[in-house]
Order: structure tokens, then sequence, then C-alpha cells
């Protein structure tokens, strides 16, 4: 009986070897390269093999009928297919690499971004504010490639654009005046304190669909979340006084804030003589309330509004007469709003709701007065003194609402589509001319990431866009691409067309114009390391449409859109916090090629605000025994032209005279002591900066004046050649010291 049995059993195992079914084949990437150590198995069974060194694999599996093969390894998506098992089977797997967010490539062609990790960390808060550059976002980001040394004007001049041509939103809704109004030739700061926002992305050009109106950049600033603790902040100097607040719930769920800053630099000016008589001395009084919330599906609520008020007045030597002076008296307010909505949809599903609302008004009054400052009229021998006494009144109202949708695809893959609706009504009294502009600019884009790989993905997107004022509409295509080129190393390149609608200084002359037109071309490559990064990026635009002037009889003049022109050049940064301990540096050159026949240009032209080339570099040393900060910044940018043009007496104008003005050199210097570091309970935070800019006095001539008959030229320079600040910093429930120590170790 036992023999029957072991014969039977044995019997059963030979029927059952024989009825094995082998299974073999080679597991493989896109790119046909073998994948070591994949696992290959049926599923739900213990049948299964290792791919070896080539990639093969062979196995022997006993089951019958439908069955799921699986084959799996890290770094890779699964793949799974249905096999009827009855007889060999021979299989040539290709797995997809699964792509992580971490590792996967991003556009950077034409995109500086700031507190983002993700993208290399160029320029934070704090960075903003110990640059040497008196704490102020544009004249820090003046230190970064692509950007012109304009000292002279307001905004941020990018790769041959004007400053006009950079735009700037908070939260994804546009800053419709983010600079303070001052006197013709003397640039003003900017409205908003750097420690508002938690990151700051500066674009150079070839930005995304989502943004529009902006020939050449465009700065896309993100204020902060909930605080972590609740603070009192107070700041004190000769110039200013400031005191603000943020408290947080106690649920943690929601916050607001409240902050005052009144500056008076007349204490100032009697101890640094300018070379304007400033009669009155620039006054600013800012106030802001936020409050942000946190919402029960993940989003977040957040209002701002500030309120703005300065006045300056001053007088400078007429340039056509010995006897009189122009005097400038100069009176703005401005009302600003944000209301941003961050949402969760469900299902992968995000929407991103923003919004601004500001009231700006500027009253500009220029006369031309004698000795004892009493206004002087001119006769009809002499008009074009007469147009120098003018009086304008300007009131802005700008509303503008933007919804983006995203959906998050897989595979880091996503869509995302919106609109955007821009209300703008301005009123011009000008010498008691009443002007009035008002315009619906309404967008529609689309822009899709589309990932191939950890190593390749695109960015396609288009944007169309119609002003009733103009009475035109636009089609923008946008693309970009990213592909890695080795470790932490990769290349990008971006095409665009980007629209802008004239300044009203041109529409109120000529409501006929039609959009300025520019086209990028970009490409760059960036390779980024342990606290280092390096960039080298080319770029090419073509313009198109831009505003040409046309003289009329009598010193009058209209435009119109004859204009073009076109900036080339290459940008190269370098940023090290690695090499040398508690130190850090970063360096920033730019080579550029531009020429333009616009406004009163008799033919085309470099622009009066380009130079070749652009050189900065900024250096900041940690002492922690000391508990100091020393922050350096230097400049250099060649010469700039500057001409002179006379009406011709056929609608254009003749070039009289031209010439480059010395290269600009610029060293700031600030120092900053936290006399509290280190100190165990310490219930203040306390931070004293001390700064001057142009520390070895270096001459700066950003260009020249000419009197009426071209004769006499003067040279435009700055208010004083240095401005030296101290500061003490006070904060109470917070303590940065440990911010600072790792911003710098």
């Amino acid at each position: 009986m036992k023999k029957s049995m072991l014969l039977v059993l044995f019997s059963f195992c030979v029927i059952h070897g024989f009825t094995q079914v082998i299974i073999n084949g080679t597991v493989k990437d896109k790119k046909m390269k073998p994948i070591i150590g994949a696992s290959i198995a049926i599923k739900n069974s213990y049948d299964g093999a290792v791919s070896d060194s080539s990639g093969n694999f062979k196995f022997a599996t006993s089951d019958n009928g439908n069955d799921t093969l699986l084959v799996s390894c890290a770094g890779y998506e699964d793949f799974m297919e249905l096999l009827e098992i009855h007889k060999p089977i021979h299989l040539n797997v290709i797995l997809k690499e699964t792509i992580y967010e971490l590792n996967a490539v991003t556009v950077t062609a034409g995109a500086f971004s700031a507190g983002d990790a993700k993208k290399g960390v160029i320029m934070s808060a704090l960075d903003i504010v110990t640059t040497a550059t008196n704490g102020d976002i544009t004249t820090a980001l003046r230190t970064l490639p692509g950007a012109q040394q304009v000292g002279e004007q307001e905004g941020l001049f990018v790769r041959g654009g004007t400053g006009d041509e950079t735009k700037q939103y908070m939260d994804g809704a546009v800053i419709s005046n983010p600079y303070f109004k001052g006197p013709p030739q003397i640039t003003q700061r900017g409205r908003f304190n750097p420690f508002l926002f938690s990151g700051t992305v500066f674009s150079t050009g070839g930005y995304s669909a989502i943004y529009g109106d902006a020939l050449s950049s465009v700065v896309l600033l993100t204020s902060n979340d909930l605080p972590q603790k609740s603070e009192v902040d107070l700041s004190v100097s000769p110039l200013f006084l400031g005191a603000g607040t943020q408290q947080l719930s106690k649920s943690k769920k929601s916050s607001f804030g409240l902050n005052y800053g009144y500056t008076n630099v007349s204490l100032y000016f009697d101890v640094i003589k300018t070379k304007p008589d400033f009669f009155k001395a620039p006054q600013y009084q800012t106030t802001d309330f936020n409050y942000r919330a946190k919402t029960k599906w993940g989003g977040m609520i957040k209002y701002y509004t500030s309120f703005g008020y300065n006045v300056v007045g001053m007088r400078n030597q007429d340039i056509d007469s010995l006897y009189l002076k122009d005097q400038f008296n100069v009176k703005s307010t401005n009302w600003y709003n944000n209301l941003n909505w961050t949402e969760n949809l469900g299902k992968r599903w995000k929407m991103y709701w923003s919004n601004s609302f500001s009231i700006n008004s500027d009253k500009i009054k220029e006369q031309v007065v004698n000795a004892n400052n009493q206004p002087k009229e001119f006769d009809t021998a002499t008009y074009w003194m007469n147009l120098k006494n003018f009086d304008l009144k300007n009131s802005t109202d700008n509303l503008q609402s933007r919804i983006v949708m995203e959906k998050k695809l897989k595979r880091l893959n996503a869509l995302r589509f919106g609109g955007e609706y821009n209300y703008e009504s301005t009123k011009l009294l000008f010498n008691n001319y009443p002007i009035n502009l008002q315009d619906n600019y309404g967008a529609l884009f689309a822009e899709t990431d589309a990932y191939f790989s950890n190593h390749f993905m695109m960015k396609l997107g288009g944007r169309a866009e119609h002003s009733t004022l103009l009475d035109k509409t636009n089609w923008s295509p946008r693309i970009s691409f990213a592909y890695s080129v080795g470790a932490n190393a990769q290349m990008s390149a971006a095409y665009g067309m980007f629209y802008q609608k004239p300044e009203n200084m041109f529409l109120m002359y000529n409501r006929n114009l039609d959009f300025t037109k520019a086209t990028h071309y970009i490409i760059n490559y960036q390779k980024t390391g342990d606290k280092q990064l390096f960039r080298i990026e080319a770029y090419y635009k073509d313009y198109e449409n831009l505003i040409k002037t046309v003289s009329l009889q009598n010193g009058a003049f209209s435009y119109n859109n004859k204009g073009s022109g076109y900036a080339e050049g290459i940008d190269v940064f370098w940023r090290d916090k690695k090499t040398f301990k508690n130190f850090e540096y970063w360096v920033s050159y730019s080579y550029l090629d531009t020429k333009r026949d616009y406004l009163n240009y008799s033919e085309t032209l470099r622009p009066d605000y380009a130079t070749p080339h652009t050189f900065s570099v900024v250096g900041k040393k940690f002492f922690q025994r000391l508990k100091t900060q020393v922050n350096l910044t230097y400049s250099f940018a060649t010469g700039r032209p500057y001409y002179h043009f006379i009406p011709d007496g056929n609608h254009g104008y003749d070039l009289t005279d031209k010439g480059t003005t010395i290269d600009y050199n610029s060293i700031g210097l600030s120092v900053d002591y936290l006399p509290n570091l280190g100190k165990a309970n310490a219930k203040n935070n306390i931070v004293i900066v001390a700064t001057v800019s142009n520390l070895l006095n270096n001459k700066q001539i950003y260009g020249y004046n000419y009197s009426y008959t071209g004769s006499y030229k003067e040279a435009v320079l700055p208010p004083a050649r240095q401005f030296f600040f101290i500061g003490i910093f006070f904060t109470w429930g917070v303590d940065r010291s440990q911010q600072v120590i790792n911003d710098n170790l």
C-alpha cells in the first residue's frame, strides 16, 4: 500500500513538472538600456524572478489560464500585463521612469525665483534687506543679471526695455502704482516692505501665459501666509518712525496685522546738502492692514490694504536762464487693495482667485520762478518757456480680477486655464483741460505642463487679450522646454509673443494707437549644487509697433506706432554659500546689444537708458562672535548714450548732439548688529542697521539735459552723491536671531 501511494505521488509530481510554463524576456527603459534588479512576478503568486545585469529574466510557473504579470523597480512606474498562460511566453518590457517633483526638471529660462527651494533660492526677503541697497525690492533686483543700473527713473529696465515694460504682481494681481511719486529725474522707492513677501520671482522674459500687458518682464510677489507667532515691531531712526503688529489667533487658523510708517528727511537735508533746493522736504506716510485665514478645505484667504501719502517740493536752476528757477510741487495719494483666495476643490483641482483695486491721485505742478521764488510768465517770443509752466492732476482707478483653475494630472503633468478682467479709468486735468481715458481689458489664457520624463518637460500655452480703448485683439503663443544634461544641470528654452498697451501719456494725444509688441527667444543653462548655483542665458528680442513722436507746430506733438527695435545679449549669474565659512556672495554680469527707433529718435539708436556691460558683486560676511553681519555691494555699468534732438520741420527730428556718459561705479555698505543674539530668554529682538551708499563718493552721471537751443547741456546727477542711514529695529514675540544665523551659515 505504501509503495502504491509513493508511486501515485511521484507520478503526480512528474506530471505537474511537465505542465509548468516558461516565461522569459527583458526589462529595459525608454532608451532601451537594461534595468537591473527589476522584480517580475505573477500577481498573487510566488512565481517570479529578478532581472540580471543585462535586464534578462526567466522563471517557470504552474499557473494556467489568465493571470496578471507585475513588473516593478524603484524609480519606475509599475508595469502590468494580462497573460494567457498555456505555452512559453517571451516578453520585452519597457518601464517608464517615475517623475518625482524634487528630481524633475523645471523651466528656468527667463526666471529668477526667490523663496522657492525647488527651483533654487536666488533672493529671500532677508537677502533683499541685507544687499546694501537700502532694503528696496527693485534696487536689490538690479543686482541680478538682465537689469540695467538706471538711477534717475523708477522701475526695472530689463534687457533693453523701459521701466514701464516691467509689471509687478502681488499674489497674482497687478500692482498698478508700485512706486511713490516724485519730481522728475529723482528715483523713488517702492511702496512695499520686503518682509511682506515669502517669495519673489523676477522674470526677465518668456514668462507664463497667465500674465500679459508687459513687453519685457514681470515681478511676481507672493505674500506671507500665517505668522508662526504674534509679534510687535518698532522701527526708529532720524528719518522715520514705524510700528506694527501681527496677531495670530488662538486656533492658529487666522491672523491680522497692522503697520504704520512716517518718513521725513528734512533733518537729513539739514546735514547733507543736496544740489536741488528742497523747500519742502520729502515726506511719506504709509499704513497697511492684512488679514489671513485658512479655509476648512485647506485653502487660504488673504486680504491686504495699504494707504500711502507723500509730498515734496523742489527747485532747480533753470537751464535756459541764470536768473530763473524751475519749481516742482508733488502731492500723491495711493490706496491699494488685494484679495486672494486659493482653494483645493478636490479630485486634484485647485483654484487661484486674485483681485486688486487701487485709487491713485497725483498732483504735479511745475512753475518757472524768479530769484524771489515768484511765478514768471513769458510772451509769445519765448513761448517754449511757458511750456514749462503746467498744472497736472491725474486720478486713476484700477480694478483687476483674475481666476486660474489648475488640474493636476498624472506624473506631475498639469493643466491651467482661466481669465482676467481689468478696468481702468483715468481722469487727467492738464492746465484745466480735461482728458478722460477708460479701458476694459480682458484676457483668456491656458497652459499645460507636460512631463515626458524626469529629464524632459514642456510648457505650452497661449493668451488672447482685448482692449476696448484700443479696440484691438491679440493672440500670444508661449512655449518653453527644459532638459536635463547631467547631475543637477539642465538646459531650458523659451519662445513667446508679448503685447502691451501704450501708456496713458501717449494715449492722451492719440487714442488710435495699437498694442506694442515684443517677441522673445531665450536659451539657458543652469547647474545647482550644495549651496551653489551657476546660470548662463542668451536671448533675442524683436520689438514692433513701438511709440514714435510726431513733431507738430509750435512745440506741439503727437504719437504713432511706427517704432521698432531689437535687443540681444547674454546674462551670467554665480552664487556661492559653500566655499567660505559664514560668507556668501553672488556675481552678475550682463552683455546687452540693443537699438531702437522710437519716440523722437531720428534713427535707430541705442536707448539712453541702456549700456552694453553691467556687472554686480554682492558679498555678505557674518561674524557670529561679534553678532554682526557686514554686507557689501559693488555695481558697475559702462557709460550710457545721450542725445539731443530738434524738430526738422517735416514731422520728424534731427540729431544735433550725442555722447556717452562716464562709467557708473557704486559701492554700497551696510552693517547689521544684533546685540541680543544668543541671549537666553531675551524679551525682544534688536537689530541696529547702518548703511552708506556710494562708499567711495564716485561721481555718477545718468545723462544730460539740454537748453532749448541745444547750445548748453547739464549733467543729470543724483540729489547727493552719498546717502547715510542708521536705524534700530525692535521685535517682541518672535526671535529672528536663528533665522539670521541659519541664513548666513
